[in-house]
């Protein structure tokens, strides 16, 4: 994996923050962030629980707004506000740790709602799209039951394939694995790295450090709302220059020798 860096990932930035700072009251949860991302290219974004990672991702797509800083997703200010939201949400998927499916429709109709809704498309033409993506996470066989029929590891895939539908240049995925058992986590990982595979441009918060090793051109890890270490996963995880990020691997390490 040591080229994979040089290998997929564009010499654009599709995604720059620059300065972003954010609150929540007098909780300052984002200080000075500043990040590129390159077309194609897979962050995975870790730490302790409460530094930001998740707030810095749902900043991506505008499901939470800053107060400081700028945000340039694909060549749209973000923090512009108004139809740039919109402009910038039908491009950027999003896949949460719950998997927000609407009980009351089939797996197709999950998927087929936004491409019809969004890109206007027949319901036709949108069950089309979304028996191919399903196929892509390998579920199209429970395209008509409902979400409370399926395990949570294949409701997750439906979450990433009702994702992909929309044909987003990237995706952000939010602890994807952390609401399922053990058993179903591999599925879902998977999932995630036959997209990688594919050049989606990725951010994704998880404590799937294995993930990190295999899939990452670079890991980020923050704490305290700030970015404290970045760099390629056999550094990240070779040597690691900044004591939070000794300690959190320390943690990590201990935590999987114990299972």
């Amino acid at each position: 994996m040591t080229d994979a860096v040089t290998t997929h990932a564009g010499t654009e930035s599709i995604i720059r923050l620059e300065a972003v700072n954010k609150w929540y009251g007098s909780f300052q949860v984002l200080t000075g962030i500043d990040l590129s991302v390159r077309t194609g290219e897979r962050i995975v974004i870790c730490g302790p629980s409460g530094s930001g990672k998740s707030t810095l991702i749902r900043c991506i797509n505008r499901l939470e707004t800053v107060q400081k800083g700028k945000i340039v997703v694909d060549g749209i200010e973000l923090t512009a506000g108004g139809k740039n939201v919109d402009a910038v949400r039908a491009e950027v998927g999003m896949v949460f740790q719950q998997f927000n499916l609407f009980p009351h429709l089939s797996i197709l109709q999950n998927c087929a709602l936004a491409p019809m809704r969004s890109r206007g498309m027949t319901k036709e033409q949108a069950e089309e799209v979304a028996m191919k993506y399903l196929t892509r996470v390998r579920i199209p066989e429970q395209a008509h039951k409902y979400p409370s029929q399926l395990s949570g590891g294949q409701q997750q895939r439906v979450a990433i394939a009702r994702a992909l539908c929309m044909s987003p240049k990237i995706m952000l995925f939010d602890e994807p694995t952390s609401a399922l058992d053990p058993e179903m986590v591999k599925e879902v990982l998977d999932t995630m790295i036959g997209l990688a595979e594919d050049g989606m441009t990725m951010l994704c918060v998880t404590h799937e450090m294995g993930f990190a090793r295999s899939v990452a051109d670079r890991v980020i890890f923050m704490a305290d709302g700030k970015i404290v270490e970045e760099a390629p996963p056999q550094e990240f995880f070779g040597s690691p220059k900044n004591e939070k990020t000794k300690q959190f691997l320390g943690q990590i390490l201990s935590s999987h020798q114990a299972h």
